[in-house]
């Protein structure tokens, strides 16, 4: 088997690792392993907040709904149960934006939602 230097391959790869880490306290942007220890748990964490991002945006948007909720008169999963039960598909992103920017719209809704709940029992 033929013999493998790696030269520029290398220095290109440990350029690319020091290039991420740059901005890092120390050691962690100057030296290759350290470095590549660091780059590493850095994207474990950013590949885990990319989850809990699409987490906290949705109770976030649960948390929206439900005050406007409050205000008409109506609980969070009763309005839900409601706007499922009238056939409204709306999302709750959209709802959240419905309920903190358009006040008289989502009265409306939460207006359909609370018939088709006395409809339905």
């Amino acid at each position: 088997m033929p013999r493998v230097k790696r030269g520029t391959k290398r220095r290109a790869s440990r350029a690319k690792t020091l290039e991420r880490a740059s901005g890092y306290f120390l050691t962690k942007s100057k030296l290759h392993r350290a470095a590549q220890e660091a780059v590493e748990r850095g994207l474990k964490f950013a590949y885990v907040g990319r989850r809990q991002k699409k987490r906290d945006f949705r109770a976030l948007w649960i948390v929206r709904i439900g005050a406007g909720c409050r205000a008409a008169g109506i609980s969070y999963s009763k309005f839900m149960n409601g706007l499922k039960k009238a056939g409204i598909t709306l999302d709750r992103k959209v709802l959240a934006e419905v309920a903190a920017n358009d006040e008289s719209g989502f009265r409306q809704l939460v207006e359909r939602a609370k018939a088709a709940l006395e409809a339905a029992g």
